[in-house]
């Protein structure tokens, strides 16, 4: 831990030196809300998210918090290590052609709805937006989304081959997370609620129907990305196959890092919110990706009380979209990762805000946290698809 801020209604942990005006207050209204427990605790890849800042943790007395989850609930990382320890750059091509022509990018979805049996199960009673839904969300498993989300093909401090996967639950869990916020806009507005709107915080309770049903919902969204990652894993799997049959695959990791959840916290039972926060239990394998470009972390995590059992979830942007889109130039980015021999997605000046020069330095964040996580193992990009 770098720092604790003790000016508000409790303390706010720090992780980092540095944080940015906007992603600072966030974290002083989440000190201030009457349900906040204990502490705020804040990740070294924190910056300025709605409401709530991104590598933030919150745990809430019997509330929760929909936009402390935000739009894309359940997003998290997939990430395979294979057999292989060597893979040329002729190989390593075929294969992101092979991806990308089995794995839908951006906006694009499956012309065909994909069997039952590859979602989650489903309680049509108790899920009314995830039922509304639940149709088009079979066009949309084994998708990729766009932003931020990527496949990335990566090499082990041993030499063994990865991939990497970074999606989530695409469109419905924008519809859950849009849905509940507005609701919960609306109870708190005839609630009279103290917390000011302008904070983008409005909540649930959580004995009531209205929690209750965001929670059902949530979680299931939360199971739906788990799906979505484990969908496109196999296609990445089927691709590596087509160029080198005797490749195997170890055990996945596959982790989410937009979610809450009940948890046991210094003797009470709280909601921890986290957003872009990754769980690091004793007993959790977790994943670091660093911007396009850097390189990758596994983790294990520490079970330390102080961020509530959490870590960081990737490297943490320093550039707003458009500001990077502005900023940076498309040449020396470029020039950067071919220079490392990366193949990568910078195609034009729109792709600049997924650049390497858009984020904070990884191995400083790493160095950040190690009260949190113990480095597995490293992971040096070979080539990338972004969504």
């Amino acid at each position: 831990m770098k720092k604790i801020i003790d000016s508000e209604t409790i303390p706010i942990k720090l992780w980092l030196d540095d944080m940015e005006e906007g992603a600072l207050q966030q974290a002083k209204n989440l000190a201030n809300l009457p349900f906040a427990f204990h502490h705020i605790a804040v990740m070294p890849d924190a910056h300025f998210g709605f409401g709530m800042p991104i590598g933030g943790i919150l745990a809430a007395d019997d509330v929760i918090i929909p936009n402390a989850v935000g739009v894309d609930i359940g997003c998290g990382m997939c990430g395979v290590k294979t057999s292989a320890a060597h893979i040329d750059t002729r190989t390593l091509k075929s294969i992101m052609q092979s991806i990308r022509k089995s794995v839908p990018l951006g906006f694009k979805h499956h012309k065909k709805k994909l069997p039952h049996d590859f979602m989650p199960p489903l309680e049509t009673e108790s899920l009314p937006i995830v039922s509304s839904e639940y149709d088009n969300a079979r066009t949309q498993l084994g998708t990729l989304g766009g932003g931020n989300h990527f496949i990335e093909i990566q090499q082990g401090t041993d030499d063994s081959i990865w991939f990497m996967i970074h999606s989530g639950s695409r469109n419905i869990g924008y519809r859950v997370a849009n849905h509940y916020n507005k609701l919960a806009i609306s109870l708190n507005r005839n609630w009279k609620n103290p917390v000011p709107p302008s904070w983008q915080l409005a909540y649930l309770p959580m004995d009531d129907d209205t929690g209750q049903s965001y929670y059902r919902e949530m979680t299931y969204c939360v199971s739906f990305a788990e799906a979505n990652r484990a969908r496109m894993q196999k296609q990445v799997e089927h691709a590596f196959l087509e160029q080198l049959p005797d490749i195997t695959f170890a055990q996945p990791i596959n982790i989410a890092h937009n979610y809450a959840a009940a948890e046991l916290h210094f003797g009470k039972r709280v909601y921890v919110h986290r957003k872009g926060a990754t769980r690091a239990q004793a007993s959790d394998t977790g994943i670091i990706p660093g911007s396009q470009g850097n390189v990758s972390f596994i983790v294990q995590g520490k079970s330390n009380p102080d961020s509530f059992s959490s870590c960081s979830h990737g490297a943490g942007r320093k550039m707003g979209r458009k500001q990077a889109q502005r900023q940076l130039d498309l040449t020396t980015e470029r020039s950067r990762l071919e220079r490392e021999g990366i193949l990568h997605s910078l195609r034009g000046k729109k792709d600049l805000d997924e650049a390497p020069g858009a984020y904070k330095n990884i191995e400083e964040v790493i160095d950040n946290q190690k009260d949190l996580i113990d480095v597995v193992d490293i992971l040096r990009p070979l080539a990338v698809i972004k969504g």
